[in-house]
């Protein structure tokens, strides 16, 4: 067997693939460039030299974390305006606060943001804000991979609307496929009730035009959803499809007030679903019908939204409470089980934002996207299914080491990405000018 020229190597970790249901004991990865040249057994591995051996031993390698839905500058809103409904949360605290953002501080909020994530270890996130050129320059610095979509938002104002969709074509051209891949683009219409029929039915022909996908949010308020039937005669699914608007490219965040007839519309069309179940506990939304997308063939990949809607950017805390919710939902415990848990952060996160034939497991040839959680602890011992740790006792601060594109990000709970007590401070500091505001 040749020998494999590489530049990095994990040996010794258990290695999670997510390509199926293997456990990989005693295992090795290697890397060369950014991507995956070798994952599996180190006894049955070819002779391989590395400038960089990374010691796996008591730790268990898998796929980075994908965050399919979240609004990453919204770490500046970290604690604000809580216990409200949505509604009031919204128009009240929210928008009159994004009233106020300037460009330098959605930068210093996603720089914040990606921080959290590297040591959570989320390495790949879908985005939905303003200024994503601002949200694009903290992702390329610090080593992330991201689907950014520019918010379009009309809410009465058609000018808005059509100046926020042509500042999203412009992104969308400047930035798709930059920081040598790791950034792509999508265009984001808020949701239905923010946006015209006619502004989202431009929204769709630009999607189209420029080969980019579409990220929404949909059927996420019980409210929202009963004006639009009211006003329509249709569900929010409905109208968007009578308006040519769904399709494969299409991720919707939430889907929790959808009826059996809504889920199919979404699974004739291969609609995407970001499951966000922090948030729509917090702001007491509802709980999404999980079980049912999935047996419907719907590929749902999970989220945080906001830091402001959820606090946390925590995708394993995410996990953990995903899986217990859709549990209680149905009253059955066999519902959501560990590995499908796991799967909906990884590999059907990576085919949620359609990149799945480059991350979302590790195989050999794919993107060396890695990330080591450290089993060394009283809270992940014993290790009866290492499934089963993760999702249910496993926080984001084991996560020890992080890998995107195979450029090491953080080692040893060390970020070597960005410099963490600067950004944190200058974080701190944006706050405080934007709230004297």
């Amino acid at each position: 067997m040749s020998s494999l020229e590489t530049d990095i190597l994990i040996r010794g970790c258990t290695i999670l693939p997510m390509d199926g249901r293997r456990v990989i004991e005693k295992g090795l990865i290697a890397i060369g460039g950014d991507r995956l040249s070798y994952v599996g057994k180190a006894s049955e591995a070819p002779g391989i030299g590395a400038e960089k051996v990374i010691d796996g031993r008591g730790k268990v390698a898998l796929p980075g974390l994908v965050n399919c839905h979240t609004h990453v500058s919204m770490t500046l809103f970290r604690g604000v305006g809580e216990d409200q409904a949505l509604d009031q949360w919204l128009e009240e605290t929210i928008w009159s606060l994004e009233a106020k953002l300037k460009p330098r501080d959605i930068y210093y909020g996603a720089l914040l943001g990606c921080l959290e994530m590297i040591k959570g270890g989320t390495t790949c996130f879908a985005d939905m804000y303003f200024r994503e050129d601002m949200v694009a320059k903290a992702v390329e610095e610090a080593g992330l991979r991201a689907v950014l979509a520019s918010g379009i938002i009309e809410a009465g104002n058609r000018e808005r609307g059509e100046n926020l969709l042509r500042e999203g074509i412009e992104i969308a051209q400047k930035y798709h496929g930059s920081a040598q891949g790791r950034i792509r683009v999508s265009l984001g219409p808020h949701a239905v009730y923010t946006c015209s029929p006619d502004l989202l039915k431009r929204v769709r022909k630009a999607a189209s035009r420029l080969g980019v996908g579409i990220h929404i949010h949909l059927a996420e308020s019980e409210g929202m959803g009963k004006q639009i039937k009211e006003r329509c005669g249709l569900t929010e699914v409905e109208l968007l499809e009578s308006l040519g608007f769904l399709g494969s490219d299409v991720l919707a965040a939430h889907c929790i007030h959808l009826s059996t007839s809504d889920m199919r519309l979404l699974a004739k069309y291969g609609v995407k679903v970001a499951h966000n179940p922090v948030a729509n506990m917090k702001l007491a939304l509802g709980n999404a019908r999980i079980r049912e997308l999935m047996d419907l063939g719907v590929t749902v990949g999970l989220g945080t939204d906001g830091p402001a809607s959820n606090n946390s950017l925590d995708m394993l805390e995410n996990l953990k409470i995903a899986a217990l919710l859709q549990k209680v939902h149905y009253m059955d415990p066999t519902v959501l089980p560990v590995r499908r848990a796991l799967e909906m952060a990884t590999i059907h996160g990576a085919k949620a934002l359609g990149l799945e034939r480059g991350i979302g497991s590790l195989e050999a040839g794919k993107k060396a996207d890695v990330i080591l959680i450290d089993f060394r602890k009283p809270h992940l011992t014993p290790v009866h299914d290492p499934y089963a740790n993760i999702v249910y006792s496993a926080h984001g601060e084991d996560v020890d080491t992080v890998i995107v594109d195979g450029k090491i990000l953080m080692e040893n709970r060390e970020v070597e990405a960005l410099k963490e007590e600067e950004i944190v401070e200058k974080a701190r500091r944006t706050v405080l000018n934007l709230m004297a505001r």
